[in-house]
């Protein structure tokens, strides 16, 4: 064999014999560590087994000494309940009791009243049954008493009750009539004589013309050859004043005049004043016409503040607003009832001066109230509503005085006056429009007025005959005597006279005249 591979061989074996040792030892010792490691480990198992015993047992004794303590807490908190409850339960009962003591102190006060009821009850249906009694026996008297009484007297019942009612109505009128002639008679001892020493001596010292003006115009011509050239070509001329200035000119046959009619003064004015410049130039066309329309129209507009002025002048009233002065001086160009509204203002207000100079009044302010009274009639055309409530509009619009404007607002009674100042104006107005032929009416509504009156004369019992004379300023009434006597006579007049003042417009007052007489004829054959 070869040694070399001997040797190989040995070493190999050898080296197999040592890895196969290492390895046996390997296992040895990792047996070994094993063993150990076991040991150790069943060591710190028993070691933590006992520990967990010890914290056991410690947890054990921890919970029994907590579960003690909580009892004792839930003992002591229920024994506070406890008493806590049993109070309460004590106080409620208390309050229980005090309650029924109350309940039963009113129940036997209920009983008491109650048994004082029955008994009222009882005495009462007692007096009640004794007093029907007495009244039927009252009742039985009375009828006899009655029947005797109607044997005596010879009337009956209601005959009896007849007489003592006409009686006491008779007893009743005369001592009405006696009263009323009483204050009447007082009234007119205190008030009469001063009242028309205070109305006469205002109308002397005013002397103020009256003139009635109609709602159309004349104008003169030079010739009746004018007609033509103011007619003009188709009657463009005509028609280019009518519509310039509103008016209606009237062309007929009446010579030498043409009439201009509008019911508006201020134009029929312009119109007139421009158709006599045109007439009075001769050069009369549509382009003519025009420039003398608006020079027309500056002249009145002109005249109206003079006229504004002069009442200013002849009113002695200063400080009035120059708008004002203008509205003034158009009342020349209207009237009512046919008395120039401006003459009637100046009137008013002077006799107002004097009225209020006579009862210690403000003068001044009395005239400034009855030249501006009917300050709204110069806006009636334009502005819609009565004269009243435009004049006071107007005259707050430019600061008027309260007390001129309450005067303006009461002169037709609107609303009733409140100071002396609206009463004097209210008079003053209706001495001016009384005034004799102060103011025009139409015949129609003249008659119509006259059948008022006697009509509602004639509508009461008693009334035999009725006239309205002096113009229906007086009405006299002629009375059944038999019917309406003297005391009556009173009554009848004054119910008569309320009627008027409620049913009827008139100016001025009217007098009320009852007349009764007697009339005994015989014949000597």
């Amino acid at each position: 064999m070869n040694p070399i591979l001997a040797v190989v061989l040995i070493i190999v074996a050898l080296a197999a014999g040592a890895a196969i040792g290492g390895l046996i030892a390997y296992k040895k010792g990792v047996d070994e560590g094993i063993e150990r490691r076991k040991q150790q480990a069943e060591a710190l198992i028993g070691s933590a087994e006992k520990e967990a015993e010890r914290i056991l047992s410690d947890a054990d004794k921890d919970a029994e000494s907590k579960k003690k303590g909580a009892l004792i807490e839930a003992k002591d908190e229920i024994h506070k309940l406890r008493s806590e409850a049993d109070k309460e339960i004590k106080d409620r009962r208390a309050d229980l009791s005090r309650q029924e003591r109350r309940v039963q102190q009113k129940e036997e006060n209920l009983d008491r009243k109650t048994d004082n009821l029955e008994k009222k009850e009882d005495s009462l249906n007692q007096k009640i049954k004794s007093a029907e009694e007495k009244l039927k026996e009252a009742e039985s008297i009375k009828k006899s008493q009655m029947d005797i009484l109607e044997r005596i007297s010879e009337f009956t019942k209601d005959q009896a009750k007849e007489y003592i009612i006409s009686k006491l109505e008779d007893d009743l009128v005369h001592e009405k009539a006696v009263k009323v002639a009483a204050y009447e008679q007082q009234i007119k001892d205190e008030c009469q004589e001063k009242a028309r020493n205070y109305v006469s001596l205002a109308i002397a010292k005013v002397a103020a013309d009256q003139v009635s003006e109609a709602a159309v115009s004349v104008v003169p011509l030079p010739n009746d050859e004018m007609k033509g050239r103011i007619i003009g070509r188709e009657g463009r001329n005509i028609r280019t004043l009518e519509t310039l200035t509103g008016v209606d000119l009237i062309i007929d046959d009446t010579p030498e005049a043409i009439t201009l009619s509008c019911f508006d003064q201020i134009r029929r004015e312009v119109a007139r004043i421009a158709l006599e410049k045109l007439i009075a130039d001769g050069r009369i066309h549509p382009t003519r016409i025009e420039e003398m329309v608006d020079k027309a129209r500056r002249e009145v507009e002109y005249k109206i503040k003079q006229e504004g002025e002069r009442a200013i002048i002849e009113t002695n009233v200063h400080g009035i607003n120059h708008e004002l002065v203008k509205l003034i001086g158009r009342l020349r160009f209207r009237t009512s009832y046919r008395q120039n509204v401006l003459d009637h203002s100046i009137e008013v207000a002077q006799l107002a001066g004097v009225l209020a100079s006579e009862l210690g009044v403000d003068a001044n302010m009395a005239r400034r109230a009855g030249l501006l009274h009917d300050i709204g009639k110069a806006l009636t055309s334009e502005i819609e509503g009565s004269h009243v409530q435009i004049g006071v509009d107007v005259c707050k619009k430019y600061n008027e005085n309260p007390v001129i404007i309450h005067a303006i607002e009461a002169h037709h009674n609107d609303v009733e006056p409140k100071t002396v100042i609206a009463c004097i104006v209210q008079a003053a107005d209706a001495i001016s429009a009384a005034r004799p032929a102060a103011r025009s009416e139409n015949y129609e509504s003249y008659i119509k007025r006259l059948q008022k009156l006697e009509e509602i004369c004639n509508s009461y019992e008693g009334v035999e005959k009725c006239y309205a004379v002096q113009a229906g300023r007086e009405v006299r009434i002629m009375v059944v005597p038999e019917i309406i006597n003297d005391e009556k006579m009173v009554l009848v007049a004054r119910q008569i006279s309320q009627q008027i003042e409620n049913e009827m417009d008139y100016p001025g007052q009217i007098k009320v005249n009852l007349i009764r007489e007697s009339r005994v004829t015989d014949y000597a054959k």
